[in-house]
Formats: structure tokens, sequence, C-alpha cells
């Protein structure tokens, strides 16, 4: 069993509680925030990357837009599809992972929010390599001078936070500033996942890598759920948000 399945696995099983985590409470304020943001007529085309249950790509769908929803997880997908449902709405939903998938047609903007395709990594994967492949993919799915919402978790937090014994004990490589967590979380079919990575980008970098995959960078703001605002990150939240256009 591979860490990729285990991640998988976790959604599936995380799906029907996601909507209940505080990070999740936010959508209806967060809506007219992405509607500003990118600034497009109604019926433009747009792709969430990482939509899991759906909270943002069906309130952009209620708002006139023409969305896909993307995922890894099966589980989370049912729940947008629900979710769709309920509220009347068209939506294009795909299960694919978003580091190898292609897309066969572009959009006027994409949206990847809350670590819906960054910072989620598995023990096979060298960062470096799958965070340009997927941001290659991205690039490739938007139309030349598409916009790019994007946010990761922000790596300016976690090195004000971690300690000398944390990189001794393996909780934190200061190198591919990846987090290994010592939590371990019960699956549905009563295995555990445990020992999850996750990566953290300073802003500096998270740019860096935005502009060689073909983008224009626009803004740099805190991303934090809850608390997306036209500002610089703050040290110590947990999210940064990028916008950025792609180059004609």
């Amino acid at each position: 069993m591979t860490d990729k399945s285990k991640w998988e696995r976790f959604f599936d099983t995380h799906a029907p509680k996601y909507d209940k985590e505080v990070f999740a409470q936010n959508t209806e304020a967060e809506i007219p925030f992405l509607i500003e943001v990118l600034a497009l007529e109604k019926g433009a085309s747009i792709l969430d990357i990482g939509c899991g249950t759906g909270r943002h790509t069906v309130g952009l769908a209620r708002a006139g837009y023409k969305m896909t929803g993307l995922d890894l997880s099966a589980g989370m997908l049912a729940q947008a599809e629900q979710r769709a449902e309920a509220e009347g709405v068209t939506v294009e939903f795909i299960k694919a992972d978003a580091s190898r998938w292609r897309a066969e047609r572009q959009y006027d903007a994409v949206i990847c929010l809350c670590e819906g395709a960054m910072c989620l990594i598995t023990e096979d994967d060298d960062p470096f390599e799958r965070d340009q492949r997927l941001l290659r993919n991205i690039a490739a799915s938007v139309k030349p001078g598409g916009t790019l919402v994007i946010n990761a978790l922000n790596g300016l937090k976690i090195i004000r936070q971690v300690t000398a014994q944390d990189i001794t004990d393996g909780r934190f490589d200061p190198v591919t500033m990846t987090e290994r967590s010592d939590a371990s979380t019960q699956l549905d079919d009563g295995t555990a996942l445990q020992g999850a990575l996750e990566r953290w980008y300073t802003p500096a970098e998270f740019v860096r890598m935005i502009r060689e995959a073909g983008f224009d960078e626009l803004h740099v703001w805190g991303g934090e759920a809850g608390n997306w605002r036209r500002e610089p990150p703050s040290l110590d939240e947990y999210e940064i948000m990028v916008v950025a256009r792609r180059k004609a």
C-alpha cells in the first residue's frame, strides 16, 4: 500500500466530516472575495484544483461561472456532487491526481485553495520535482492572461516554531521544508494513516516557483482561512496566497 493511496483513503474517510472543520466555516465570505479578485464576466470557465467537497466550486457555479472541480478523492467528490445537486447547479467533476493530470482544454482562471493540491506529499515524492510538475500542469490549464489564485502553508510560521530537536528527531526537514506529523488517523477500514508529510513554503520560494511555471506574480497576500485579505502575509498565520497571471 503506497502513501499516495493512504492519502486518498484518508480523504475518502474524512469527506463526510470535512465541512465541519473550522477552516471550512467561511465559504460564503470567501466566494465574493474570489469573484472580486478573479474579475471575470459571468459564464467564464474556472478550474478548481483540489476542490474537495466543492464548497468554492459550487459557490462560484451559483454565481454564474462554468465550473470544473478536480480532486484525488472519490469520497470528497461524492460530497461535492451532492452539494451541487442540492444547490441546483451544474458542475463538471473530475477524479485525478493534479500533479499528473493534464487538462484537455484551457480555462479562464484556476483556483487551488486550502492545500487542495500543494503541501500534501508522499514518501515517494521528490518535493521539488512534484511541485514543478504540478505548477506546470496548472499553467497548461490556464489561458494566456488567465488568473491563478493559489495558497499554501506559510513557511515563515513553522520556521519560527521548529526546534533543533524537531530536526534531530526527523519531525522537520529544513532542506525540503517538510514536516512529518506524529499523529495517527484512523481510517474506515480500521487501518491508520501515520507519519503524514506536509510541505511548507516561504513567500519568496512560492513566488519563484510560480514565476518559473509561467506566471507573472501580481499579489502576495495573507491567505489564512477565514482571514483572506489584500494585505501582506503575517509571520504567524498558516497560509499565504498568491494571485498570478499566466504569461501571454
